[in-house]
């Protein structure tokens, strides 16, 4: 059994950049998205931006940043509902089934229920098995399919 981790879990600070930036390219890199320093840099920008939508909670152990969850809240016309959106959820490798990704989630939820919301929302691959089974202990499955659209190109 791997020892559990406490992690701080607060909002992320400017003094983060650095460690944020080598976390973001990591998660960027599971999901085989293409590297660009440019999307690094306009999301790094959106964070550090008090009025951007964007958020980002960080989870920190002895000085080091373990991982991220990066939210937005929304509105569901449809539920009459508020929600917190997770956006991007990242363990590194070595912190993985030790706590981290709950205690970031779970700090979304305290969020959610501080501000009166229905709840957290969010998607993952399908084939992302080792997040869903911490997920399925947290949440339920929605039976929702997602869809991705490309504006219309004139």
């Amino acid at each position: 059994m791997t020892a559990k981790i406490s992690p701080t879990i607060r909002f992320l600070d400017p003094a983060d950049e650095d460690q944020w930036r080598v976390l973001f390219r990591a998660y960027r890199e599971f999901y085989k998205l293409e590297t660009s320093e440019e999307v690094v840099s306009r999301a790094w920008g959106w964070f550090m931006n008090p009025t951007h939508e964007c958020k980002a909670l960080v989870a920190e152990a002895d000085g080091e940043l373990l991982g991220f969850a990066h939210h937005r809240r929304f509105s569901s016309p449809y539920t009459g509902t508020s929600h917190i959106f997770l956006d991007d959820l990242f363990t590194v490798p070595a912190a993985r089934g030790r706590g981290v990704g709950r205690a970031l989630i779970g700090r979304l939820t305290d969020m959610a229920a501080a501000e009166g919301r229905a709840g957290v929302q969010w998607m993952t691959a399908e084939d992302n098995h080792q997040a869903q089974a911490l997920y399925n202990t947290l949440a339920t499955r929605a039976a929702w399919v997602v869809y991705d659209a490309e504006p219309t190109r004139k």
